[in-house]
């Protein structure tokens, strides 16, 4: 296991769920093909937010182990900072640093909330996703392709500058041959609602 290398902080089952109290529904933060997201806090006070696999969930062992492993490795003030993890009977946990505004989804497709983001802070956005884009393509220890990108794995902290999560299916390339190999075929959310009208923000499936 990841643990083992001394990459990551190991949480024991009782710690995450006294923070989340007990994954309650108050403490629901979202949902999606990975399981549920609690905001937790941890006896020191440190918000966190905690990734719960379901064991209903089309992403298993392979992706959970896949997120681990990547986010362990890079570190970028665009992409969302791994706290930990815990790994205990049939659970698997993620614990990752809490975003105080959660996705830019619910930003960009919430008429009320769309008009907060002036064309500055738009912009602000978009070079932010920009720079972990080029840190995870280029500039990383890892060349690094996201394969599921969307304004819902774009969280926003409490300044709104943004961080790219959800690494579960993101794949790991070596070479210009090893990237065209691996990107010819649909991956990730096959689905995106162009009949939104809310607001001009373009996203483009990756890979």
């Amino acid at each position: 296991m990841l643990n083992t290398l001394g990459l990551l902080p190991s949480y024991d089952l009782c710690t995450i769920k006294n923070a989340t109290n007990n994954f309650s529904d108050g403490n629901k933060l979202g949902e999606g093909g990975f399981g549920v997201v609690y905001k937790g806090q941890l006896e020191d006070a440190q918000t966190i937010a905690v990734k719960k696999l379901s064991k209903n969930s089309s992403q298993g062992p392979s992706e959970f182990q896949n997120e681990l492993s990547l986010i362990a490795k890079l570190q970028h003030r665009n992409l969302v900072r791994l706290l930990g993890c815990c790994i205990e009977g049939a659970e698997r946990l993620i614990v990752l640093e809490y975003m105080e505004n959660k996705s830019l989804d619910a930003f960009i497709y919430d008429k009320i909330k769309s008009s907060l983001l002036n064309w500055q802070k738009r912009l602000d956005i978009i070079i932010g996703i920009a720079r972990g884009l080029l840190y995870l393509h280029q500039d990383s220890i890892l060349r690094v392709i996201h394969r599921d990108l969307k304004p819902s794995y774009i969280l926003l902290d409490r300044d709104m500058s943004p961080t790219i999560s959800d690494f579960g299916i993101a794949r790991i390339v070596e070479g210009d041959r090893d990237l065209a190999d691996g990107t010819t075929r649909p991956i990730g959310t096959l689905h995106i609602d162009f009949g939104r009208k809310e607001d001009p923000w373009i996203f483009s499936m990756m890979q």
